[in-house]
């Protein structure tokens, strides 16, 4: 998603667990007490009942993808494939 530098900037709640990936520009997280900067290659993970709002860093866009589990379930990343037995 492209976010526009014009987005409110309103704390907010819900249930889940969301996943942020900064393609392209600055983005702004405020995460409870913590505000922070992210550059491009950047990820965050985070429960969404904790008070969130993140936009633009600035006065420019900022692209990100974000990936959202309603049910409060994290990520599971794998930094490489399974490995399998070999058969034989």
């Amino acid at each position: 998603m492209v976010i526009p530098p014009e987005r409110e900037r309103k704390l907010r709640t819900h249930a889940g667990h969301e996943w942020l990936y900064v393609l392209a520009g600055e983005m702004r997280l405020i995460l409870g007490e913590h505000d922070l900067t992210m550059r491009p290659g950047e990820v965050a993970e985070f429960d969404t009942r904790v008070p969130h709002w993140f936009g633009p860093a600035g006065d420019q866009p900022v692209e990100i993808l974000s990936v959202h589990g309603s049910q409060g379930q994290r990520m599971h990343v794998r930094a490489a494939p399974r490995r399998t037995r070999a058969t034989g």
